[in-house]
């Protein structure tokens, strides 16, 4: 097998995702400040990405390089992320009456998350822009592979994280070398934290889609599902989300396959799950306008689904309007039943944002939302290991 590993960019510039204003490639941009809203990497299509050329490649996310906004091989930073097995959960579709059902699972990444596709790509963006420290709020895997990332690249990273996420979360990031500075409350209170210790803009802020980069490294995930299922899609994807960056960039991933003819449509329905302690779509798609003033968000035993007000909501949203998706929000007993049960079903240890997506698709399937015919994904995004603080055992 013949390894390639130089990188040939196709991205062109950024975007605003609510205007369209352009914002150059060249040189750092957080994002759109004219709408504030996320900025969007853009690529030109009209050159070549053959997806037969991937046989080639390397295995791991980088073999996408064309389609990732990194200019120079140099800059970078991998720990190996990417390519994550898929399963067919059989014996849980067997007890279910389910005929295909099928689980990509994002722990085996670096640091044991899909955080590691996005801050990869993040991280080396920042590399490449000479950036010498980053900060983050996180809800705890965010955390841990920035400062991976950080590590390698040399660049110093400040994690804030809430008080109340599991200890392995804060020892990873301490191992790695960074700043961990934690704070009583949510991931919102993390990140007003940042807005004081940055108020002079010494560090570059990784905040979820308050930078372009990290949904690059998310959308991977949308390629590697076409190719792992030989680019015939599921019928649906069940996603467990937070902030919304894999959600958004899996849409993404597809659109722009479907652009370079790697594959046809239709696209999946997307399913966004959230824990009933903090559900935020659910309460947007109720209530667009007043959503916030009787909303009280808690923790969740699924750390990452505790973002109360996402920066991307507007982008979730059209990603479920666009794919004839909608959103659904499951008890917390649920998800610590969904981990043991998936745990002694298929010998898989998953997180409890993982297992989520596996209570909705119950529930999803008795109103006749899925059906038992369809070919269903779930996204694990996380190791059950490091969530096991969170659970009760007798």
């Amino acid at each position: 097998m013949i390894t390639l590993t130089k990188p040939f960019t196709l991205a062109t510039l950024l975007k605003c995702a609510e205007c369209h204003k352009e914002y150059p490639l060249s040189s750092i941009n957080t994002y759109a400040t004219c709408c504030n809203q996320p900025l969007i990497v853009k690529y030109d299509n009209s050159l070549e990405f053959i997806k037969e050329t991937l046989q080639f490649r390397q295995n791991n996310m980088w073999r996408y390089s064309e389609m990732l906004p990194v200019l120079k091989e140099d800059n970078i930073i991998t720990l190996g992320e990417g390519m994550t097995p898929m399963f067919a959960l059989n014996k849980l579709a067997d007890r279910y009456g389910f005929s295909n059902l099928l689980l990509k699972d994002e722990s085996f990444n670096p640091t044991g998350s899909f955080k590691a596709r996005g801050l990869s790509v993040a991280v080396s963006k920042a590399k490449e822009f000479g950036v010498t420290k980053c900060i983050i709020p996180t809800a705890g895997n965010a955390g841990g592979a920035l400062a991976a990332y950080c590590a390698k690249a040399n660049i110093k990273c400040t994690v804030v994280m809430p008080s109340h996420t599991p200890k392995i979360f804060k020892q990873e990031c301490e191992l790695y070398g960074a700043s961990l500075i934690l704070i009583d409350g949510l991931i919102n209170d993390c990140a007003k934290k940042i807005a004081e210790i940055n108020k002079e803009g010494l560090y570059f802020d990784m905040s979820t889609l308050k930078e372009p980069y990290r949904l690059e490294g998310k959308k991977t995930m949308g390629y590697e599902i076409a190719e792992q299922l030989n680019w015939q899609l599921p019928d649906v994807i069940i996603y467990p989300a937070g902030g919304g960056t894999g959600l958004i960039g899996i849409w993404k991933a597809f659109k722009e396959m479907l652009s370079m003819g790697w594959i046809t449509g239709p696209l999946p329905r997307m399913i966004a799950v959230q824990s009933k302690e903090c559900a935020p779509i659910i309460e947007v798609l109720k209530d667009p306008v007043n959503w916030k003033n009787n909303f009280i968000p808690k923790p969740t035993i699924a750390n990452g689904l505790a973002v109360p007000y996402p920066f991307g909501m507007n982008m979730m949203l059209q990603v479920l309007e666009e794919s004839g998706g909608t959103a659904i929000a499951v008890e917390e007993e649920e998800i610590a039943g969904g981990v043991k049960e998936i745990a002694k079903m298929e010998g898989l240890l998953i997180s409890p944002e993982g297992a989520a997506t596996w209570k909705a698709l119950l529930h999803l399937n008795r109103t006749q939302v899925i059906a038992d015919s369809e070919k269903v994904l779930l996204l694990n995004t996380g190791s059950g290991y490091k969530y096991l603080d969170n659970f009760n055992y007798g």
